[in-house]
């Protein structure tokens, strides 16, 4: 592998910071968080890395600590932490982020274009990272990876098992998006980093693009040097004066779990575990940490409930005076508790439903404590390399309590299982066997030599203060022809360049444009994003049919449709080698998520567009109008703040988003109706031209009026968002 690798690993939700992580602070800053900033830092220490940044989002509340606010935070080593502005500036949580990740791949590809940085490979972590990093690394014609660790479908399934009905799933996780967004990252994926064979089988073999060949495992790692030495005498005065005012005998053989308060995580099955257990109770301390509390009142719902349902289960089973529930921690004293445990002979125990990664389960093991551990997920592979524990249903407490009994009451075992833990864990699951094992896994991907970064010929791109993007209008010949000659001399009199985004081929395009004499584009997006052609020449960017190419599968897309008697090629001419197009014939609205179904069955990655519900086009993953207009934005250093977008076709709704100033006009298709208003993002009431102009005067465009900002001023976050409004 060559040298001076630069890497960008997204993280976009939750709170990440370089140091004392507040993990359990809410749902959304948990082991992930944990496991990416280490991974980059363990990264950063490798000779072969020249560059590496954790990438996430900028959030300025007064709630949260200001280190948030930092849009760049050093790491050491070449690593460092991105903050970009995205959406509202206070804290959201992750299932009301999704209708601000456009302007986070618009607010990421500004910051790369001024700091003319190309990464090598782009590494997108969860559903919505891996909504932006696939658009990024699209634009960039660069390699990307995914890891998606809590799956979407897996949740899904988990809580239609719990009893919560599909319509509340939807309405609290916004889950149709979120799987759709994965199914898209492994759509788009040169490779998929999983932590465990569990995963690979149980867990991403449910969605449709799953591909083996892709599937890379690799343990995660964790940081050992917590557990060297004896530890901070302060951290561990601060700890055993936590605990010890709770227990009646602190020496006793402590039961110790630290997760989040989240139903999934099964707390309340350790508790019944333990107080159903007689000899647990007499001979054993049991000992929880879940996440920081002041009042119950104060936290979350989800977590408020998963308290109550814990505080009476203690009360019920009697627990005072053997159970420890400490209200708040430090992050340093995260291993303290590990220690303290360890040094009076205990046990850890993950009792959650499903586990996919099991962090805690390393720590437990480096710190010399045997595991008792939940048999779905991650664990697995964990206790089967490290040899120091048991597997246990966790939806059987007595079970539970069984195994814990089963270590406890054997000092011998204990401490077998104990020395041979932390023996197995440093061979298994370093950081430098981690990084080791990745760094490999990404040489079959990675370029062999460094990409130069693309800037192309300055003379192909006209410069221009302000751009008009827009589709070929629907209706020209029908417009009043005194508003006609208005929008022509738009572009004659004003420093205003005009871009065209269709879905015709580019000699269809230009027959179209000369027919209607229409103002002269300086360049054209045609094919949905298949082809970008400049001037009056039509000379063809090379660079980015090269990148559109990527995972394409022409006739694989034609032989997965055939047969389909809902759908009917449409005439040759048409049809493009980068694209597909079909007229639809089957009756229902969800058109594109019928056609991309059957392509997932068939293994094909590619994108569905559909225009006024009867229009179908099939093209690359990394096609589509909104991809190439931000490569051309990028490449030709064009603020999304200068570009006017007027959107009148289903197949423009990725073009109205993130940081354009964007217009719908009155008549186009309902998709696009459907889309919420927003301070860039403006819907007409009128028709045609007439709307057009609308768009161009309420922006203020020819008066030199400043841009509004991109979504500062929304105050409906907290809605959920429908599947359509999001993807495309």
């Amino acid at each position: 592998m060559r040298d001076n690798i630069d890497i960008l690993h997204f993280s976009i939700h939750g709170l990440i910071r370089g140091e004392n992580l507040e993990l359990g602070r809410d749902p959304d800053t948990g082991g992930q968080c944990l496991y990416v900033l280490e991974l980059v830092k363990a990264l950063a220490r490798d000779e072969r890395v020249g560059r590496v940044s954790l990438v996430t989002r900028r959030v300025f509340d007064d709630k949260i600590s200001s280190d948030y606010a930092e849009a760049v935070e050093d790491l050491g080593n070449g690593a460092d932490i991105r903050r970009i502005e995205a959406g509202p500036r206070r804290y959201l949580r992750k299932e009301v982020l999704w209708r601000h990740l456009d302007a986070f791949v618009d607010g990421t590809l500004a910051w790369l274009r001024r700091e003319r940085r190309v990464p090598d490979l782009i590494h997108a972590h969860y559903g919505d990272a891996g909504y932006v990093g696939r658009q990024v690394a699209a634009v960039l014609g660069c390699p990307f990876a995914f890891t998606g660790h809590s799956l979407g479908r897996v949740k899904r399934q988990r809580l239609g098992d719990g009893g919560v009905n599909s319509a509340e799933i939807e309405r609290r996780y916004n889950l149709e998006a979120r799987i759709e967004a994965e199914e898209m990252s492994l759509d788009a994926a040169s490779i998929v980093c999983t932590s465990t064979q569990q995963e690979v089988d149980d867990q991403y073999s449910l969605y449709d693009q799953y591909a083996a060949e892709r599937m890379r495992v690799i343990p995660p790692g964790v940081d050992l040097s917590r557990f060297d030495g004896e530890g901070n005498p302060e951290v561990i005065r601060s700890v055993a004066a936590k605990l010890d005012r709770f227990l009646k005998d602190p020496s006793k053989p402590a039961v110790f779990a630290i997760a989040r308060a989240d139903e999934r995580k099964n707390l309340i099955g350790l508790v019944r575990a333990f107080g159903n257990n007689e000899w647990l109770r007499e001979n054993a301390n049991l000992v929880l940490i879940g996440g920081n509390r002041d009042k119950l009142a104060q936290l979350p719902p989800g977590a408020r409930k998963v308290w109550n349902e814990l505080l009476k289960a203690i009360d019920d089973f009697d627990l005072y005076g053997v159970c420890a529930i400490p209200k708040k921690h430090e992050a340093p004293e995260v291993a303290g508790f590990y220690r303290w445990t360890s040094e009076r002979k205990g046990v850890f125990v993950n009792p959650a439903f499903t586990e996919p990664f099991g962090l805690t389960l390393l720590e437990a093991a480096a710190a010399g404590l045997p595991l008792v551990a939940t048999n779905d997920g991650g664990p697995r592979d964990i206790l089967a390399n490290c040899e120091n524990g048991e597997l246990v249903n966790a939806l059987d407490p007595d079970e539970i309590g069984r195994a814990i009994e089963g270590i406890l009451s054997n000092p011998e075992r204990q401490a077998e299982l104990s020395k041979t833990g932390a023996s197995k864990v440093r061979e298994y699951y370093s950081w430098d066997a981690h990084v080791r094992r990745y760094l490999e896994q990404l040489e079959e991907i990675l370029p062999k030599e460094g990409r130069p970064n693309e800037e192309g010929s300055r003379q192909l791109l006209a410069k221009a203060e302000h751009w008009v993007v827009m589709d070929l209008p629907p209706n020209l010949e029908d417009e009043p022809a005194e508003l006609v000659e208005r929008w022509r001399a738009l572009f004659r009199k004003n420093d205003i360049g005009l871009g065209i985004a269709t879905g015709l081929t580019y000699d269809d395009a230009r027959e179209v444009i000369e027919r209607l004499q229409m103002p002269k584009p300086t360049f054209i997006i045609s094919g949905l994003g298949a082809n970008i052609r400049y001037g009056k020449t039509g000379v063809r960017d090379e660079v980015w049919e090269k990148q559109v190419k990527m995972h394409w599968n022409h006739d694989g897309v034609i032989a997965a449709l055939d047969g389909d008697e809902r759908i009917e090629l449409q005439p040759e001419e048409r049809q493009h080698p980068l694209k597909v197009s079909y007229f639809w014939k089957g009756e229902g609205k969800a058109v594109a998520k019928n056609i991309q179904g059957r392509l997932r069955e068939h293994g094909v990655a590619a994108k569905v567009m559909v225009t006024a519900g009867c229009f179908v086009d099939v093209v690359p993953v990394r096609s589509g109008k909104d991809v190439a207009l931000r490569y051309l934005e990028h490449k030709w250093g064009i603020d999304p703040a200068k570009i006017y977008c007027f959107g009148t076709y289903g197949n423009d709704i990725s073009v109205v988003r993130g940081r354009n100033l964007s217009a719908i006009a009155k008549d186009s298709d309902a998709a696009l109706r459907r889309l919420r208003s927003r301070p860039r993002l403006y819907k007409c009431e009128q028709s045609g031209l007439a709307g057009f102009f609308e768009g161009l005067d309420h922006y203020r465009i020819l008066e030199g009026a400043p841009p509004p900002l991109p979504d500062a001023q929304d105050t409906d976050d907290d809605e959920s968002v429908p599947v359509g409004e999001i993807l495309s």
